[in-house]
């Protein structure tokens, strides 16, 4: 699920607002209201028809379901001016919590996990090191050699996270701790608008 069909939406919802902006008429404004909604709208439905196929994947084929908990992120990361639009748009709060209401009524495990370092740690040995992500898309490790794409390797490394969680969620007394780390917002599925990812995670 690479979110292409929403970003398509998106910008061609930008060049609409930025042609009736330059209007400055009073009919213009309300276009422009009117045309806000819709959005918001079609962002939404898309958010839950993504979160229900997974969660009926992951109750398919009796797993869980694992995903980066991104809070504050807006804040973190520094973007060029293109990418600020993308971002400030991306709904991701909003698809973590239709997953966990949906996977919830379904029954099924739904973890969020620490996302510090995924990018930077090769799944096949461990090592961390910034200098494995070469690029944007490109993965080395350092280490044992490891060669492949910088998200698919992060998004390997979040099922392993998930399990871990998981069994910390299963003993009782690191239930507050737990809970405490799992506050704010959350990233969606596949690598919807910048690089996000989240995994199924077995658990036995």
């Amino acid at each position: 699920m690479s979110g292409a069909r929403s970003n398509r939406y998106r910008k061609r919802q930008q060049r609409i607002r930025k042609r009736l902006q330059a209007k400055k008429t009073a009919s213009a404004r309300r276009l422009l209201k009117k045309r806000r909604r819709k959005e918001q709208r079609v962002t939404t439905d898309v958010n839950h028809q993504i979160s229900e196929r997974i969660v009926a994947e992951a109750e398919r084929t009796g797993r869980g379901i694992a995903i980066e908990n991104l809070g504050g992120i807006r804040e973190r990361v520094r973007l060029r001016k293109p990418q600020r639009a993308t971002m400030h748009s991306w709904a991701f709060a909003r698809l973590g919590q239709y997953l966990a209401c949906n996977a919830r009524r379904a029954g099924t495990a739904f973890v969020r996990v620490d996302p510090a370092y995924t990018s930077q740690e090769c799944h096949s040995c461990g090592w961390i090191d910034r200098g494995n992500r070469r690029s944007q898309a490109s993965f080395i490790c350092g280490r044992c050699g490891f060669v492949g794409h910088a998200d698919h390797n992060a998004a390997r490394n979040i099922p392993d996270r998930g399990v871990t969680c998981w069994g910390e969620v299963m003993r009782p007394h690191a239930l507050p701790s737990l809970a405490a780390s799992q506050g704010g917002s959350s990233r969606p599925v596949g690598t919807p608008q910048s690089g996000a990812r989240a995994a199924n995670l077995g658990l036995q």
